[in-house]
């Protein structure tokens, strides 16, 4: 039996569809975006606050704003 390109190929009855649920996340991450409503996002590197950081402080600002992203991101487990 062939079908046009058009056609949808005739299911075979009698045995449900096969699913798969591919679930990736963690309980933890999703039970606390549940509770603030998704609040908990990573914190990025600001291109800008790099450049600003560096022309006011010679160098040393990107360095301490560069460990508190992190270290903010790492306390939070994102």
């Amino acid at each position: 039996m062939t079908t046009t390109p058009d056609q949808q190929p005739a299911q075979v009855q009698g045995q449900p569809p096969t699913i798969i649920i591919n679930n990736n996340n963690s309980a933890a991450a999703s039970a606390a975006a549940a509770v603030t409503g998704g609040a908990l996002r990573r914190r990025r590197q600001s291109l800008w606050a790099h450049f600003w950081l560096l022309l006011l402080t010679g160098g040393i600002g990107n360095i301490f704003y560069a460990v508190h992203v992190s270290r903010w991101n790492r306390d939070r487990g994102l």
